[in-house]
């Protein structure tokens, strides 16, 4: 693959993903936590065999999976593409964070990532599946995470193979650009009846972070003409919160909402205010935060703060209010998320000390079989916690 990232890493300072690095030893809960966590989840759905993780815990129940554009399919060996990006995401963290500990795992998680590597077809990009297991559809939403995590593993470790990766991925994602409602992509490849937010949010924030680590103004105008696009044809002007697709063939709104959509436009925008200074894309930002905050949070009659969404759409959206707070210093969004974590770190986990997909603890899931996609985000979770509680 090429791609060595071990030597390279260090404890450094990355002002634009993560604000600050380690630089004492005192009492560190959620940097800790992180770290057990991402261990855990490293031991418990390893696949040795392949360097791969399985879909769920434990590898034997092997469930039909419905997050495909055309059918189920039956959960494999190895998990799809989705769930494991998690863990890189969560390695990068990490990494960032304690260069000497975690960079092993970044190199074992860019092999993991590039047994999806498509380069047969061209353009080549990554495909839902292991390529090893056979051709599989590929989608500009699981490409977008690829680059992303590509992009800022370079900001961690300027390995230079990493900016080109990330920089590949760009290109994939935009030959599925087309004019028709003014722009956007597709969900999946070759398939056009629907220009999503997942797929162009994470388009929109991967061309935004290549700005931040090339300075090359094509990336800049790139994010800028996803992000208007989104803007106009998917954000409630009136409640700040994302709809779930454009619909090409009828002409009109998805409506369903899922916190990960407001999530990429809220990073988005807080971006553009740091590359631009346009005090319209804060504005954007606060209004976005404002929106989901009180649209997506509930209390639970003890008062608790939770969202009723997957726990890794809610950890993008996390990132969105850390982004926001990194900016303005407001905590009230990313404190809410804090606390909700504190409950369920005591109030909802499994015997194996793995969390359950319900925060709240209201039902219990002691014995349920855990998705790698709930459970990989975790570390994330915690280590951002850990930087905004100014641990590190």
């Amino acid at each position: 693959m090429g791609i060595r990232l071990f030597a390279m890493v260090k404890p450094i300072c990355f002002l634009l993903l993560f604000s600050s690095c380690v630089v004492s030893q005192k009492e560190r809960p959620y940097l800790d936590r992180a770290g057990e966590m991402f261990e855990l989840v490293w031991e418990l759905y390893r696949v040795p065999d392949y360097g791969l993780f399985s879909e769920y815990y434990p590898n034997s129940y092997r469930p039909d999976l419905t997050y495909f554009n055309d059918s189920t399919r039956q959960a494999q060996e190895v998990s799809y593409l989705w769930p494991m990006s998690g863990l890189f995401s969560s390695a990068i963290c990490l990494a960032a964070l304690d260069g000497e500990k975690y960079a092993p795992y970044l190199d074992s998680m860019a092999m993991a990532v590039e047994q999806y590597y498509d380069n047969i077809r061209m353009p080549f990009g990554y495909q839902a599946y292991p390529v090893r297991f056979g051709k599989v559809d590929r989608y500009y939403d699981d490409n977008g995470l690829v680059g992303i995590d590509y992009v800022d593993s370079y900001m961690v470790t300027r390995n230079e193979g990493c900016l080109e990766k990330a920089k590949q991925v760009m290109s994939f994602i935009l030959s599925g650009w087309d004019d028709e409602y003014e722009g956007g992509v597709s969900w999946l490849e070759g398939v056009r009846d629907q220009k999503p937010a997942c797929s162009n949010g994470k388009a929109m924030v991967l061309a935004l972070k290549l700005y931040e680590a090339t300075g090359d103004s094509y990336y800049l105008e790139t994010g800028k003409k996803f992000y208007f696009w989104m803007d106009k044809y998917l954000k409630d002007p009136e409640r700040g919160i994302v709809w779930n697709s454009w619909l090409t063939k009828e002409g009109k709104i998805h409506p369903d909402l899922y916190t990960y959509n407001t999530g990429t436009l809220l990073q988005a925008a807080v971006s553009l205010y740091r590359a631009t200074g346009e005090q319209s894309y804060l504005d954007n930002a606060n209004f976005l935060a404002e929106g989901s905050y009180s649209f997506f949070v509930k209390r639970t009659d003890e008062g608790t703060p939770y969202i009723n969404d997957l726990p890794w759409f809610n950890l993008v959206l996390f990132r969105g209010y850390h982004e926001l707070f990194n900016v303005t210093g407001d905590r009230k969004y990313v404190d809410a998320i804090i606390e909700g974590l504190d409950y369920a770190w005591e109030h909802a986990r499994d015997n194996s000390g793995l969390f359950y997909h319900d925060w709240t603890g209201r039902s219990d899931e002691k014995l349920k079989p855990k998705w790698l996609l709930d459970a990989s985000c975790i570390p994330e979770f915690y280590a951002r916690a850990a930087m905004i509680k100014g641990e590190i």
